[in-house]
């Protein structure tokens, strides 16, 4: 894989820059902030999008509602292109995907191109749902996030190394044997249990075969108890009946009482609505203007009303005039229409039987098109002259319904001075109503008081009812608990036939079940005496090799940056082991440049060792540096000169403030920040 170029608007400090990568080594060159490392996080985005935890807003410009990553580069003689895009909302999300290769352009889902690149970068297809780590460890990572992964726990950096190794697929080896494990235990267990009742079920089967004689038996005698049971309840339902009916009498007396407590009701609420009514007269007739009423307005009104309706009718009349030409004239059209069409058919006069001439027929056609032009003249003034009716008619229909309401307001006006008297006499009549529904109310309450005496005589027959119900209840229940337990007893029968069957086939399953037992006794004792150590040796010989292998790479780059007097190793876990004058020296008491040589001796040693693991992954030539020499001295930015050498990569981008690495270097990309935004000088 080789860099070509990369476009970055509205990223990070960015708002608009391209920047070429030539092969060979590159420094990206400028003062710290002057927006060096935020063309390597533009590379991984534009490759992998974002990543699981990292926000859009580290990387979209402050302010700016969208930004975009755009990247050429080449694998395999193939050229590619992938743009992404950022877009503001609620949250930055990524906006836009799309791949292009050689020329080929396709859109695609953020997921859909993160697979892509893994497969074009030949990464194995476990990473695809995982963090881009293993770009991380052979391509680029900050120096910084090294050093953090040194410091680690041990625990936590094994279990990252096993899986950019790849070696964790021996742990899922080991847990998919566990899992087959726990589910041969699973299924010897139920075939044990199904042994150990092997003697049982036949006994069982004995059982089963003398209950079904029990239960017919019993099921003779239920069939007894359901014949008296049903006699019991016919009896009481006979004696229900005739207590309903003294009930039904005692009812009718309750309907009546009820009907005269309503009445009463009835006659109080209207003595309550008469007393209101009264209340509202009175302030009706006390509020009421003595202002004198005009009665010539509403015959002056009346009479204007008039003239506007027959100027309207006039109008409507002329209207209707106006569209029944408008509609003769287009019938006209439509017959001409007609007639020319017919016309242009004819070859014989219908009427002589001579053959039509073409000259004649065309002159026809000419004259009737004139007709129609003319009738389309007429058609448009027509139209012309009913839209100005129409507006004159809107006109007077608006004054008439101005008029109307004026003249129903003076009626009403004129109706409440005429109510006045009526009210009074209303008034009169409301209080003599109020009298006599005083008197009848006086006459129902004593209608009540007899109708509670007959109808509390035959009250006592409700309890009477509601115990011989309570007995019918008993009686019921025992008839349906007797048909019930005939039913279950049938059922009973049914299922232990069924179970005396099951009982016999299972008999002979069970000395299947035996052989396919022993078998799995077997399989059992194969994975977990021979087949589980077998893998833990293999997963410990790899890491061993493997620790060996980065132990030497690691201490080769190291001795590379730091004088001869330090030896430095890896220990069972991985972690740095530091020695001087045969004393072991702890991390946290090294120099800066000392803790910055391990950190990079590290990382060029994870990159050498993962690329000779996955020698078919097509990043193996391309390395980015971040600060690699951040705390050296000039002797060690010396010794870096041998380092760059010795990588021996196709293409190495170093992000350095180091001026001196210029000239290790054979190109160099300067850039500065002006006014808060980057770019190259």
């Amino acid at each position: 894989m080789q860099l070509k170029k990369i476009y970055l608007k509205n990223i990070r400090s960015y708002a608009e820059e391209e920047v070429s990568f030539n092969s060979g080594s590159t420094l990206l060159s400028g003062d710290i902030g002057s927006g060096k490392t935020s063309i390597l996080l533009g590379i991984e985005f534009a490759l992998f999008g974002l990543q699981p935890g990292q926000r859009g807003s580290s990387l979209l410009r402050n302010g700016e509602e969208s930004g975009e990553v755009s990247m050429d580069f080449e694998v395999d003689g193939n050229e590619i292109k992938i743009n992404r895009s950022l877009k503001r909302g609620k949250t930055i999300v990524q906006d836009y995907c799309s791949i292009e290769v050689n020329g080929e352009k396709e859109e695609l889902s953020v997921t859909e191109l993160k697979d892509r690149i893994l497969t074009i970068l030949n990464y194995p297809k476990e990473f695809s749902k995982k963090q881009n780590i293993l770009y991380k460890f052979t391509v680029y990572t900050p120096q910084e996030e090294m050093k953090q992964i040194i410091l680690e726990d041990s625990k936590t950096r094994l279990n990252t190394l096993r899986h950019v190794f790849g070696v964790d697929r021996y742990k899922k080896i080991l847990e998919n044997s566990l899992t087959v494990l726990q589910k041969i235990r699973e299924e010897k267990r139920i075939k044990q249990a199904l042994v150990i009742h092997f003697e049982k079920d036949k006994e069982s089967l004995k059982l089963k075969e003398t209950d079904i004689l029990k239960t017919k038996e019993e099921l003779e005698t239920k069939k007894y108890i359901l014949i008296e049971e049903n006699n019991s309840r016919k009896k009481i339902d006979e004696e229900i009946k005739i207590i309903n009916e003294r009930i039904e009498e005692g009812r009718t007396l309750k309907q009546e009482l009820e009907k005269t407590k309503l009445m009463i009701t009835t006659k109080d609420d209207l003595l309550l609505s008469n007393a209101k009514s009264i209340r509202n007269i009175k302030n009706e007739i006390s509020g009421f203007s003595s202002e004198p009423f005009n009665e010539l307005k509403i015959p002056r009104i009346e009479e204007k009303i008039l003239i506007l309706k027959k100027e309207k009718y006039e109008l409507s009349e002329k209207n209707l005039e106006t569209a029944s030409k408008i509609n003769s004239i287009n019938l006209k059209n439509q017959e001409i229409e007609k007639t020319k069409s017919s016309i242009s058919k004819l070859e014989m006069c219908p009427t002589c039987l001579q053959n039509v001439d073409s000259v004649y027929k065309s002159n026809m056609a000419n004259k009737m098109h004139q007709d129609v032009s003319i009738n389309i003249k007429k058609i448009e003034e027509l139209i012309v002259e009913k839209r100005k009716i129409s507006e004159s008619l809107n006109k007077i229909i608006f004054d008439i319904e101005e008029s109307e309401r004026e003249i129903q307001k003076l009626k009403i006006e004129k109706i409440k001075l005429q109510g006045v008297e009526e009210k009074k006499h209303k008034l009169l009549e409301l209080k003599k109503t109020n009298e006599f529904l005083v008197k009848d109310i006086d006459l129902l309450k004593k209608h009540i008081e007899t109708l509670g005496t007959s109808s509390f005589e035959l009250g006592k027959y409700n309890g009477i009812f509601e115990e011989k119900n309570k007995d019918l209840e008993i009686a019921k229940r025992k008839e349906r608990g007797a048909e019930i337990s005939i039913a279950e007893l049938n059922r009973e029968i049914t299922i232990t036939l069924k179970q005396i069957e099951e009982l016999k086939e299972k008999i002979e399953e069970n000395e299947k079940i035996k052989d396919k037992l022993t078998h799995l006794i077997g399989l059992e004792g194969w994975i977990a005496t021979k087949f589980t150590p077998v893998i833990q040796e293999i997963e410990r010989n790899v890491m061993v090799n493997l620790k060996n292998q980065f132990s030497k790479v690691f201490s080769e780059w190291f001795s590379m940056l730091v004088s001869d007097s330090f030896n430095v190793k890896l220990s069972d876990d991985f972690s740095p082991i530091i020695e001087q004058h045969d004393y072991e020296l702890d991390y946290a008491y090294l120099s800066g440049g000392e803790r910055t040589a391990i950190a990079l001796a590290y990382r060029l040693a994870l990159n050498q060792v993962i690329n000779s693991i996955m020698s078919k992954i097509k990043t193996k030539d391309l390395v980015i540096l971040d600060e690699p020499t951040d705390g050296f001295s000039s002797a060690q930015l010396d010794k870096m000169r041998e380092v760059l050498d010795e990588l021996n990569v196709a293409q190495l981008l170093i992000v350095s403030h180091e001026q001196k690495i210029e000239g290790f270097v054979e190109n160099v990309i300067r850039f500065n920040k002006i006014g808060g935004t980057s770019g190259q000088e």
